[in-house]
């Protein structure tokens, strides 16, 4: 439909869109080993593969069933080409397949009210012959694995809710018109999207094996040995637990070793909305603001459960503002200039505390492991308690006073030495977060690449460069004007 608007082919919209939204995550500063497509031979192929197999093992079975049809335009209609009221939660303006309200499944015949998105108008039920994945099949094996993997509590709830209603048959054909692929046998039949994604994971995979002939698609895919994980929001959720392992494990592959879960993505605490002007492109984002900004204030409240984020524009700006300006490069602020005027950029030959030093690389271990446990918040809270305890040494320590007495001097050089040493190391803290301020900090203190296993080794007899701001503070100007452009 998107490509019929455009009046381009929908080849060149999916090239179009892989184009844009590689720019835009490359400006968030998010690297890919491999950035591919769904719609390529490797997912074709691993799709037809996969289904042959569930084939193979009677898992799959076709009916006649009633479809929607559309009479003006004289053809079957696709879920994404139906909308309708969703049955479970009456949210209105829902696809055929599922609701982003409240995450549920459904055939397009349960949604109420439903309208043709082609012609605008109230489509009928017609007979046509469909292709099912026999779901239920797996209930046991799915069951067992969502007790030995490690999924979110409100997820495995959920689970547990649609294990009690009973899994159905899955619907995994669509009729044509529709863009994917063709199965194999049915004429004019195609994979229904949710069937082929995910092997996008693999397909994207298998592509990258391709041009690095070390790596071998079937040690990964083929191994419990290997670790698999996906991110994925919560109005995929029952396609990423309940379908996509169970034709993972009869397709003779490896089942995710756990699927994470997020909540929404809200502005002001309303949902994103283009025609409320509450829908924020990547774009529009950037053209207002540094990326970092945004990659911070989603860590400071990025938990381990299925929960909304709301981003609230004035919390956005004291936080950042407080956070990364005010404590984070103040620190070295503090510190920089009286290195490099009195001292030619030198720092001295030892610490003055070594026991906060040591405090603060000892707190690198649970800020390691909040990170690993995804509790990105938590990491971030005690970055920042660990900068307000830096600014508190320089406070106390008052170098700039001591900087008049010229028989201070070594002292003076003692303390920014001790506050640019604790500076780098919130930095490596800080480093998965702010990569591209992180390289901008390696440069400004003339060192290697910031790492958790070399950072108990201090900055000593070292000479540095001279400061130039890291950041500049978020102005009002700047958010008015990402709100105006949305």
């Amino acid at each position: 439909l998107a490509a019929q608007k455009q009046g381009i082919t929908p080849e060149a919209l999916i090239a179009k869109v892989h184009e844009e939204h590689f720019r835009d995550l490359t400006a968030f500063h998010i690297q890919f080993a491999d950035y591919y497509t769904t719609h390529s031979e490797e997912n074709k192929t691993l799709a037809c593969f996969i289904y042959e197999q569930l084939k193979k093992r009677g898992d799959i079975s076709s009916k006649k069933m009633t479809q929607f049809f559309d009479e003006k335009e004289n053809i079957f209609l696709p879920d994404r080409f139906i909308k309708g009221e969703c049955p479970r939660c009456g949210a209105k303006d829902q696809y055929g397949d599922n609701c982003e309200n409240c995450g549920a499944t459904y055939s397009p015949q349960e949604l109420k009210n439903p309208v043709s998105v082609i012609s605008g108008t109230t489509p009928v039920e017609k007979e046509s012959e469909h292709y099912f994945f026999d779901l239920a099949k797996y209930a046991d094996i799915l069951k067992e694995w969502m007790k030995t993997h490690h999924l979110q509590d409100s997820v495995v709830h959920k689970l547990n809710e649609w294990f009690e209603e009973g899994l159905k048959d899955w619907n995994i054909s669509r009729d044509a018109p529709y863009f994917g692929f063709e199965i194999p046998g049915a004429p004019k039949k195609y994979f229904y999207v949710w069937m082929d994604a995910p092997v996008g994971y693999m397909s994207t995979f298998k592509h990258f094996c391709n041009s690095h002939s070390e790596i071998k698609f079937e040690n990964y895919w083929n191994s419990e040995q290997t670790e698999l994980y996906h991110f994925i929001g919560k109005d995929i959720m029952y396609f990423h637990t309940l379908f996509w392992p169970a034709m993972l494990h009869g397709a003779g592959f490896r089942m995710p070793t756990s699927v994470f879960v997020h909540g929404f993505l809200t502005i002001n605490g309303t949902k994103m909305s283009k025609s409320r002007g509450t829908f924020i492109t990547a774009q529009a984002y950037l053209n207002a603001l540094k990326p970092e900004f945004l990659r911070y204030y989603f860590a400071a409240k990025l938990t381990p459960q299925v929960d909304d984020i709301d981003l609230n524009f004035e919390d956005f700006t004291l936080r950042v503002n407080s956070d990364l300006v005010g404590k984070f490069v103040n620190l070295a602020s503090r510190c920089a200039g009286f290195i490099t005027k009195k001292f030619e950029g030198k720092l001295a030959k030892q610490l003055q505390d070594e026991n906060l030093f040591t405090h603060f690389v000892e707190k690198g271990k649970e800020i390691a492991e909040n990170y690993e446990s995804l509790n990105y918040n938590r990491a971030m809270r005690d970055i920042m308690q660990l900068a307000d305890e830096a600014n508190k040494y320089i406070d106390e320590q008052k170098p700039w006073s001591l900087a008049k007495d010229e028989t201070q001097s070594d002292k003076v050089q003692l303390i920014c030495t001790q506050g640019l040493n604790l500076f780098k190391l919130l930095a490596t803290y800080l480093k998965p977060v702010l990569p591209d301020t992180a390289k901008n900090i390696e440069e400004f203190l003339a060192i290697e690449a910031m790492d958790w296993k070399t950072r108990a080794k201090p900055m000593l007899n070292h000479t540095i460069h001279s400061f130039k701001p890291l950041m500049q503070r978020v102005q009002k100007e700047a958010i008015d004007a990402l709100v105006k452009a949305t």
